[in-house]
């Protein structure tokens, strides 16, 4: 997935100290600043959402287990109250591929006019070009954490708001052909490459003059010992959102997972919805201290659910879900 990579010198630095005790395992919050939770978001709820998908299969476009994964996606939003729409587009990857993609929204609360868009792709990698066996290079990721834990979490997030809405419309969006992406540079331009899904939508968003608030992706947010820093674009585009949002991490008690350090430039779903004129911000854990600037599973065949912490899905999924009903 997401594919590039800017780490300045200081930047590295400053996050070499907060990612050395993020390797330890997160327990349940003990910060004094907890406040009441608005709702309860479910980890063992969320997990669940995780290994339903992957029971399907790497869910790669023009698969069997894509279609029925997304199938699946349309289903449990619509049994959680949502108005869903499915955009089904024919797309192009850079080497020339058809994709048959589908873009799955589910809207709560459409009479609402002040909106907030959750989103996360739910497609898996064709292909596990970084795992450490170069026989493993053209198998395709399962991708537990790239993808399907982002889309877990929303799962939850969905569900809660079936027992209870926020105070304001939420639509929750899983895009499609993100990780179609090339990693070797033989694709000219950039944007033939990655999140192809979400360029799709926001050259024909769900509803004419679509305008949330802010949007936040969710991308690689399950693994064990993960930590979010504030990432660089959405620092650029959405800097008061990202400020708001961990602040309501600190004061959930999950400051140790999104720390107060700035991080690199990642080419993700929200760098072409901000393009759109929304603002949007990442969630994503990086480690400036792999090679591959991610978790070290990531893009290998390894990315499966033996490495998907409930405590991380927590400490993300409550945070966003004290943020979203707080308004």
């Amino acid at each position: 997935m997401i594919k590039n990579t800017i780490l300045l010198a200081v930047i590295t630095i400053m996050m070499l100290g907060s990612c050395s005790s993020a390797k330890e395992s997160k327990e349940a919050p003990t910060n004094n600043t907890i406040v009441e939770k608005r709702m309860d978001f479910n980890a063992d709820s969320a997990y669940a959402f995780v290994k339903a998908q992957c029971d399907f299969g790497a869910r790669v476009p023009n698969t069997d287990a894509h279609r029925r994964c997304g199938d699946y996606l349309i289903t449990k939003l619509q049994d959680y109250g949502a108005n869903v729409i499915v955009q089904s587009p024919v797309l192009t990857a850079y080497d020339g591929t058809k994709l048959n993609a589908r873009n799955i929204i589910g809207e709560f609360a459409p009479e609402q006019n002040r909106r907030i868009l959750l989103l996360a792709h739910w497609d898996s990698r064709p292909w596990a070009d970084c795992d450490p066996d170069p026989k493993n290079h053209h198998k395709a990721v399962l991708g537990a954490n790239d993808g399907a834990s982002g889309v877990g979490v929303l799962l939850e997030i969905a569900r809660l708001m079936h027992e209870k809405h926020p105070n304001v419309g939420i639509d929750i969006m899983f895009v499609d052909a993100e990780d179609w992406g090339d990693s070797e540079g033989a694709s000219t331009n950039p944007d033939n490459s990655w999140a192809l899904g979400t360029q799709y939508w926001t050259a024909n968003p769900h509803r004419l003059g679509y305008r949330p608030m802010f949007a936040i992706l969710l991308d690689m947010v399950g693994a064990r010992g993960s930590v979010f820093s504030r990432e660089y674009f959405s620092m650029q585009y959405a800097p008061a959102v990202v400020n708001e949002l961990w602040k309501e991490a600190a004061r959930s008690g999950y400051g140790s997972f999104f720390v107060n350090s700035n991080g690199g430039a990642i080419t993700d779903d929200h760098v072409f919805v901000n393009r759109a004129g929304i603002p949007a911000i990442d969630i994503i854990a990086m480690d400036p201290t792999s090679d591959t600037g991610f978790f070290p599973q990531w893009h290998t065949i390894d990315d499966t659910m033996e490495h998907i912490d409930p405590a991380t899905l927590k400490a993300v999924g409550q945070t966003i879900t004290n943020f979203i009903y707080s308004y």
